[in-house]
């Protein structure tokens, strides 16, 4: 095992010959990280080595994989950055953006509670690259101090992206991860989650120790911590004042869909005082950056050798190349020096997006300005989604109670059973063409808090659906052949021996389930999905059809 180990150290400065290594910087659990020096810009860069025998043992594959397939495509400047991974057979080595001054939890423990400027500060470039993230469809789920680190300038970088997941149209969370003094109650529940509202609690916990210096949530006793959790029990401190005593309880309500966003968070006139020239609008995605070339940095990568079109095409394309890397490394040490740090780009992005919106999308190529050249011209490749003009389900701006009260007068009018399994989500089945199906559900469609119809004609607990109903046959013999005869839904069939079986498949197959969910989008609409659990495929498409034609305000 040790003469392996010498091997591979052996070959560390063949795979990465284009750096300088330096000191190590910390050791983790299955790797370490060293500082290094490019070679071609003189930058310094953070190494993460880490090793594959230890990941697999650690059962961390998925982990890391996660994190590198997201910061890969990030550009941000409060999002750490990484600049190339560069995989052997025994090691992985991810090159990211070196931060000087450690970790924000060692700096709220040595100063203790912060002035409300500098907090705020912090804060406002928390929310800002959590939106980030949010708009890219990534949900961070671990969001703490130890978390977001500080480069020399005191700017916060998040970081360690391994929790984080990709949020997708019409499906919930229910992994319960992260640390559970910064955890929302919906996660250490085990309760579904759709996503940006547990790092919005994360980010209120993270408001109180920057203001306070202690947490809202703490006790040694685990029980007893997640019970304040749960109950949203904790104390403002006088010493705060007005705007910070509104914000933080917005943020830290236990229910998630009463919690106030990101948009809302960015429109409170607490995050609104001081807030930087380029941390006041949101900045463009990452496709719309990809478009954004500087031509200086441009210039000076091409003088170092490299190919100008094959360049851009990889700037545009964002490929991993010692090209792009020099060009990212050049582009982040400029801007980071000036202290605005990508902001200028930020800002002019969006107002120019709003001033020339057909011209962000046309053909023309050579949009330049203050530096910028934006090449139309080389393709692109989709790495995140974007906005679309099609989205999977009904979206509304209703109130979700609302929703759910027309949802509820819907399924009632189409004799849909059904059983309440959360706030916004429920079980429901539907059999057609039986009158009276719809015996023994509740009068009130719109009373949320109790179950709905006959539980046990939902699901049992083998997956299998079973129907209280019984539909009555009348079954006449006539020589070799016999006839099914049901009177009641005006069905009859005439076969030979093996009617019975034909018979039964279709009284099976013609049980639908379905189950309904209502989640907020990050357009600040709600969204109405319908997945079919078990039934035809044809008789959902039914019912979608019949639903759609009830529905009165969505």
């Amino acid at each position: 095992m040790e003469g392996q180990s010498g091997r591979v150290g052996s070959n560390v400065d063949v795979f990465l010959q284009n750096y300088n290594l330096g000191k190590t910087l910390g050791i983790g659990s299955f790797g370490k990280v060293k500082i290094a020096e490019h070679k071609l810009t003189g930058h310094k860069v953070a190494i993460k080595i880490l090793n594959r025998r230890k990941i697999k043992n650690m059962e961390m594959e998925d982990k890391v994989r996660r994190e590198i397939k997201i910061l890969r495509l990030f550009m941000h400047p409060h999002i750490i950055r990484l600049y190339e991974v560069i995989e052997t057979p025994s090691d992985i080595y991810v090159v990211m953006e070196y931060v000087k001054s450690g970790e924000l939890f060692d700096y709220i423990v040595e100063k203790g509670r912060l002035q409300e400027d500098e907090a705020r500060n912090f804060f406002q470039q928390i929310i800002s690259g959590v939106e980030y993230c949010h708009r890219n469809m990534v949900v961070h789920r671990d969001l703490k101090p130890e978390n977001l680190l500080l480069d020399s300038h005191h700017n916060v970088k998040i970081a360690d992206f391994g929790l984080s997941n990709i949020m997708r149209d019409g499906h919930f969370l229910k992994t319960s991860c992260g640390s559970p003094n910064y955890a929302a109650p919906e996660v250490i529940s085990g309760k579904l989650y759709a996503g940006p509202e547990v790092d919005v609690w994360s980010c209120g916990v993270i408001l109180y120790a920057l203001l306070c210096g202690t947490l809202p949530f703490d006790d040694e006793n685990i029980p007893n911590l997640f019970k304040k959790i749960k109950g949203g029990i904790y104390t403002l401190p006088s010493h705060l004042s007005p705007g910070a005593r509104d914000l933080i309880p917005r943020m830290l309500v236990v229910d998630p869909m009463k919690r106030i966003t990101i948009p809302e968070i960015r429109q409170h006139a607490w995050f609104q005082a001081h807030l930087p020239r380029y941390l006041a609008v949101p900045p463009p995605d990452t496709t719309q950056q990809a478009k954004k070339i500087d031509e200086e940095i441009l210039q000076e990568v091409v003088r170092m050798g490299f190919d100008r079109n094959q360049l851009i095409e990889s700037i545009r394309n964002r490929l991993q190349n010692e090209g792009t890397v020099a060009y990212y490394l050049l582009f982040d040490n400029r801007f980071r020096a000036s202290s605005g740090y990508l902001g200028a780009e930020f800002q002019e992005t969006m107002e120019f997006n709003r001033m020339h919106p057909d011209e962000v999308t046309s053909p023309a190529s050579g949009h330049c300005y203050h530096g910028y050249v934006e090449y139309q011209g080389i393709g692109l490749r989709q790495q995140f989604p974007v906005e679309k003009k099609w989205a999977l389900g009904l979206q509304s701006r209703a109130h979700p109670r609302e929703i759910m009260t027309e949802v509820l007068k819907a399924l009632q009018e189409l004799n849909v059973r059904w059983k309440k399994v959360g706030h916004y989500n429920m079980k429901c089945r539907w059999i057609p063409g039986i009158p009276g199906h719809h015996e023994g559900m509740v009068n009130n469609a719109v009373h949320t808090d109790h179950y709905f119809g006959d539980e046990s004609s939902i699901v049992e607990n083998d997956g299998a659906i079973r129907s209280p109903n019984v539909v009555k046959f009348e079954v006449q013999v006539d020589g070799d052949s016999v006839s099914w005869i049901c009177p009641k839904i005006g069905i009859s069939f005439r076969y030979s021996a093996d009617s019975l079986s034909v018979e039964l498949l279709y009284q099976t197959q013609s049980i639908l389930a379905v189950k309904p969910q209502l989640y907020k989008t990050r357009e600040e609409k709600y969204l109405l999905d319908l997945q079919r659990v078990q039934g035809p495929q044809m008789l959902f498409l039914d019912l979608c059809a019949a639903f759609l034609a009830q529905l009165r305000v969505l």
